[in-house]
């Protein structure tokens, strides 16, 4: 039964970014792509905060801050046809994407999703955490610098040849404008950080798979123009690469280690 309902979670859910199919046709791969987003969320949706607004918290940052502002702003780099209708693109993702957020927190409580048990967590202090964050913003640079070298030197040069040229022209504000997007997907996540009953390992896989999902896989399923089905497939192995590793060593960095030996009280935590 529990099965059943984590399906019409993802199911019902994902009907909701269908809308954007009126202007675009291709609703199966809209459906297809509202389905991954909820899916992202299942782990929230079971194991994490067991009130309405407390699901809504956890989403909505993730989508706001991953899904549409992060996303944006690579696209508004790099694809200078974007920029046109930049600002209507990122108005309308974001009350989109609010709406899907809202479905899923009530979603997850009309089908009973959420259950209370499992280890307790704690993040690191708040003076540690201020820094950590600022780590995993450098950390997000270090990954986008080695892995999107290596696909843009040997994937995709031929789809942007102008990106030198474009990040030329940022100069100096290029990497600060990279690390402040590894800063704010960290953030994004910290919420979902620490309402996650899981153990830090699990929680910094699950965080991981939901930067990459919601900030990578699911928006690229969509078929657009300007961009082929060969050249999507390659940014979702990129934004892998990256985002995955980003969400995995926050979710390493900012919560603390569980108790684990025979003594030890379950769901106790001990400083790291």
């Amino acid at each position: 039964m529990s099965i059943l309902r984590v399906a019409l979670y993802c199911f019902i859910g994902g009907l909701v970014i269908t809308f954007g199919a009126l202007s675009t046709g291709g609703f199966a791969w809209w459906w297809l792509a509202g389905i991954l987003f909820a899916a992202a969320f299942v782990p929230i949706a079971r194991r994490g905060p067991t009130g309405l607004l407390g699901q809504f918290g956890v989403i909505l940052p993730v989508f706001l801050m991953v899904t549409v502002l992060c996303t944006w702003s690579e696209a508004y780099i790099f694809m200078p046809a974007f920029r046109e209708h930049a600002l209507q693109s990122l108005v309308g993702s974001a009350v989109m994407y609010t709406v899907m957020a809202v479905v899923l927190a009530v979603l997850a409580l009309v089908l009973k999703l959420p259950q209370a048990n499992g280890p307790s967590a704690e993040l690191r202090s708040a003076a540690k955490l201020v820094g950590l964050v600022l780590v995993c913003g450098i950390a997000y640079a270090v990954y986008y610098l080695v892995f999107g070298s290596i696909a843009y030197q040997f994937f995709t040069k031929q789809y942007y040849p102008h990106a030198e040229e474009l990040v030329a022209q940022l100069g100096a504000w290029f990497w600060p404008i990279e690390i402040a997007r590894g800063v704010l997907m960290t953030l994004a996540v910290l919420p979902a950080i620490r309402a996650l009953r899981m153990t830090r390992l699990q929680t910094a896989i699950v965080v991981g798979l939901l930067i990459w999902i919601t900030g990578g896989l699911a928006p690229l399923v969509v078929p657009f123009t300007g961009m082929g089905p060969r050249q999507r497939f390659i940014h979702v192995i990129e934004i892998f690469t990256q985002n995955a590793s980003l969400g995995f060593t926050a979710g390493m960095l900012l919560r603390k280690k569980q108790a684990r030996d025979a003594g030890a009280v379950p769901g106790v935590a001990v400083p790291a």
